[in-house]
């Protein structure tokens, strides 16, 4: 049963918040919220609003747990429902979003809490940060036409290494093909190009089709060696990017 609360279009793309009793063959009382291309753009446990459903939040926040010091501040780019920002302590996280409807939804249909979402551009934002003040950086603002180039390029790894500490991290939640994919293996050479240490994290597809399936990949950059728990990465393993070209702003 799918019962729609909000419907509107977005910039570009149509905004659906929706109940439903099934969620991933489970069932129970969950609320999602979906763009007009049917990409998921988070999904929240009425009954257990702090739950983490997706597979690379849990990944995700792994990851910083092991990676980024507690007293550190994170920046995410790409709100949703703020899945990500609400497992955190308020004070130490600050989101960019980019459509206002989509901060205001977070509020008034997922009751998201903090005041420390801000509205525009995630680089321009991004940009106003005090240099090394950063131990964290999320990007999280997938879409079906790929992660927006201007957060890929050189000049943006650049400039997200003068905001972050010494030891300061980026993970990155994309779509992709695989370790084959060109954008997903651009993109991890451009990483390369600024950070001496990149992982690739893909969470196996249930498709079997020869090679045409869809993944979840995280990329992960720092400055130092990477720790991980294969248990506690939510079904991600560790892949091999192949080497692919350097995204340059405006190219």
């Amino acid at each position: 049963m799918r019962k729609v609360l909000f419907h509107k279009p977005g910039s570009g793309q149509d905004i659906t918040v929706y109940d439903t009793n099934e969620w991933d063959g489970e069932k129970g009382r969950f609320r999602l919220l979906e763009f007009g291309d049917q990409a998921m753009q988070g999904a929240m446990d009425l009954t257990r609003p702090d739950r983490v459903l997706f597979e690379y939040p849990r990944a995700i926040l792994h990851l910083m747990a092991l990676n980024i010091p507690d007293d550190e501040r994170v920046f995410l780019i790409g709100h949703g429902i703020g899945t990500i920002a609400r497992q955190l302590p308020k004070q130490r996280c600050t989101v960019a979003e980019l459509e206002p409807q989509v901060a205001e939804i977070s509020r008034t249909f997922f009751g998201y809490p903090n005041d420390n979402v801000l509205v525009g551009d995630g680089r321009g934002l991004l940009q106003a940060q005090t240099d090394a003040s950063l131990g964290g950086l999320v990007l999280d603002a997938f879409t079906a036409k790929g992660m927006p180039s201007h957060l890929t390029s050189l000049e943006f790894f650049e400039e997200a290494r003068a905001k972050l500490s010494p030891e300061g991290a980026i993970l990155i939640n994309l779509m992709g093909r695989g370790k084959q994919d060109p954008m997903l293996c651009a993109i991890g050479t451009t990483l390369g190009a600024v950070f001496p240490h990149v992982k690739a994290f893909i969470l196996p597809s249930d498709d079997r089709s020869a090679g045409a399936s869809r993944h979840n990949v995280l990329l992960a950059a720092a400055t130092h060696p990477w720790r991980y728990e294969l248990r506690s990465m939510a079904g991600f393993i560790e892949t091999e990017l192949e080497q692919g070209y350097v995204i340059r702003d405006g190219k």
